[in-house]
């Protein structure tokens, strides 16, 4: 038998849902979007799979699982895809961080 993760509350109690749509933040639209182009699903490569996302979202620890927003986990996960993958190298994205922390 399969021991349940963290993140699996299927059939636990987890209070109410709320089902009213809001308005997505700007930068949640663009961690839509870039998933959607990794996905390939827009008609260009594959970069990462579906899969390779959930698993990733999946493994976070609980107490990340736990403070992290929706997208957020999206964005962790799609950057340790991107690192699994070799696409991109933790010096390259720290670079990158530091570039995009100084505009601001």
């Amino acid at each position: 038998m399969l021991e349940r993760g963290y993140h699996d509350l299927g059939g636990r109690p987890a209070g109410e849902i709320d089902r009213h749509g809001h308005e997505y933040a700007e930068w949640e639209r663009r961690v839509d979007a870039l998933a959607v182009l990794l996905w390939g699903l827009k008609g260009g490569p594959r970069v990462i799979t579906v899969d390779e996302h959930r698993k990733n979202i999946e493994a976070l620890p609980p107490e990340d699982y736990d403070k992290l927003a929706y997208y957020e986990k999206w964005i962790v996960s799609l950057t340790q895809c991107l690192l699994q993958r070799g696409v991109v190298t933790t010096g390259e994205l720290a670079r990158k961080m530091l570039e995009v922390q100084s505009r601001g």
